[in-house]
């Protein structure tokens, strides 16, 4: 007490000295503390949420488009045998959202703005990408959000819902208003963006991905063609239509992606943490089944042969030495086979002896091959479906490094990562596209099972849960289930809204669910999107 006392006294007349000087609110201001970001800054944190958010305020990683995560097991890419660190289990809870990143283009577009920038400016044409980009990210993972009222701060903290068909309506037109400045944007020779590490500024390059991911939105929507509001079939056809208006990637340099580096962001598989997850985690029978039948020679760089495989006769380049577990296999009876050698790994030579691995798409070339060639088979547009079909293919082999001719693949010697052996593989795309599940069958449903199939192994540890998202719309390939995946021998179709909504936003959730679900926040129920 009586050091309080003598403490209180000593402020006060330290308070009194100051006041003369400076003010209690210049006292209250932090001067280590910026008040103003510049766009830039802003924009890179956007930028990096836009591959994996895990790092945002809000703690949100749904929107991961790292490899050999969670997401890409969710895709039956590979499976985990190992329940220490993950299971196979589709037993999805609730899902985090975006606002915390989109409050920050807000930021972005408000600091290009005070810094003297136009109303139409490089930061508030991508802005429009970012709302689109993001607002998709929650609607198809949950069904309706709060959009028209949201992003109000203080002055609506329970915003309304609006309905999945409104959210999709307002991201297509943003993307579309996005594409009509950032060409306006571009004549005009305003070069003022800066903070891009995706493609240094390139506004060129950002037109065209804005137009490929508008593809990816409308092709996303093929359940709701017929829909008059949204006319998915007329815009698809305008777009690919009019290469003027909406310029599209043209090659794999043209990719929205991920590089990583040696320093600061190793890719996720490499030699820093090969005992860890070498024998721990498998590759899955959906995704290698397909290369086996289709003797795809992608399967040679991304997989090693089971080793019980080489030691019962069969040569590693044999596609019958590859072998993945179904996602729905028993966790134990997984791990004992593994033990046994009967399942193949990820290549050692290709993900754990660099820290660079491969660029990660976030938005990619392939893919819109592929979603052009859909949209084709479907009679949305007039165009050659087989060229766009076979250029997807091109480019994902073109993404691995195979060329016509002979390829050296590596396999590891021991299961290690420093002793390895070499083949030869001969690789002929012509002979691959001529096979009797490879050639294009025609716009018909054979034709679209194709498409898709190729689509999907083109997304192998790319794109995030695009792989999921299209078998969920189509239900191309089959994901096997059982014991394994659990959820009932189910695929889910959404994740729970967060639990914020429940406590800050109650009635307007509830009045949400009961539109949608019966009331029922249930991850098997089937949203607007996907009926």
């Amino acid at each position: 007490m009586k050091l309080k006392k003598l403490i209180f006294p000593i402020l006060a007349i330290a308070l009194g000295l100051t006041s003369c000087e400076k003010s209690f609110d210049e006292l209250e201001k932090d001067p280590n503390r910026a008040v103003n970001a510049p766009a830039s800054l802003v924009l890179k944190g956007i930028l990096n949420d836009m591959y994996n958010s895990g790092n945002s305020p809000s703690g949100f990683s749904g929107v991961t488009n790292q490899p050999w995560g969670s997401e890409q097991r969710y895709n039956q890419f590979f499976a985990s045998n190992y329940d220490y660190y993950a299971t196979n289990e589709y037993n999805w809870t609730t899902t985090s959202l975006n606002f915390f990143t989109l409050k920050d283009v807000i930021k972005m577009e408000a600091e290009a703005k005070r810094a003297g920038a136009a109303d139409v400016n490089p930061y508030s044409a991508l802005g429009k990408f970012f709302r689109a980009y993001f607002y998709e990210n929650m609607t198809r993972r949950v069904g309706d959000i709060p959009l028209t009222e949201a992003l109000k701060d203080l002055s609506n903290l329970t915003p309304k819902y609006d309905s999945q068909k409104a959210v999709y309506a307002q991201i297509l037109k943003w993307l579309d208003d996005a594409n009509t400045d950032m060409a306006a944007i571009i004549t005009k020779g305003d070069n003022t963006l800066a903070g891009d590490f995706y493609f240094n500024n390139n506004l060129r390059q950002w037109q065209k991905v804005i137009n490929a991911y508008r593809i990816r939105v409308l092709i996303s929507l093929s359940k709701k063609e017929g829909d008059t509001d949204l006319a998915i079939k007329q815009k698809f056809a305008e777009m690919v239509g009019n290469a003027t208006k909406y310029p599209l990637p043209t090659g794999l340099s043209d990719n929205l992606q991920f590089i990583h580096n040696s320093t600061q962001s190793k890719y996720p598989r490499n030699q820093d943490n090969f005992g860890q997850n070498a024998t721990r985690e498998n590759m899955a029978k959906t995704y290698v089944d397909l290369l086996v039948e289709r003797k795809d020679p992608r399967l040679f760089v991304v997989a090693e042969p089971a080793s019980a495989k080489l030691k019962a006769g069969l040569q590693p380049t044999d596609f019958a030495a590859f072998v993945g577990a179904s996602s729905g296999e028993d966790l134990q009876d997984m791990a004992t086979k593994v033990l046994k050698g009967e399942y193949s790994f990820q290549n050692r030579k290709h993900y754990y002896t660099s820290y660079l691995g491969e660029p990660v798409f976030i938005i990619g070339y392939p893919e819109l091959m592929f979603n052009i060639a859909e949209g084709i088979n479907r009679g949305w547009a007039s165009g050659d479906a087989a060229s766009y079909y076979q250029k997807g293919i091109a480019a994902s082999m073109e993404f691995y490094g195979l060329k016509d001719g002979a390829n050296t693949v590596t396999f590891s010697r021991d299961g290690g990562i420093f002793n390895f052996d070499n083949y030869t593989v001969n690789v002929s795309l012509a002979d691959y596209l001529a096979q009797a599940s490879v050639k294009y069958a025609g716009n018909n449903a054979t034709g679209l099972t194709q498409i898709l199939t190729q689509k999907y192994i083109a997304f192998f540890q790319n794109s995030g849960l695009e792989a999921f998202y299209n078998q969920r719309r189509t239900g191309v390939p089959t994901f096997l289930t059982g014991v394994g995946t659990s959820n009932s021998g189910r695929i889910p179709k959404r994740w729970l809204y967060p639990q914020s909504e429940r406590t800050t936003n109650g009635d307007n959730l509830k009045a949400a669910l009961t539109s949608q679900y019966g009331g029922n926040d249930d991850i098997n129920a089937s949203m607007w999107l996907l009926q």
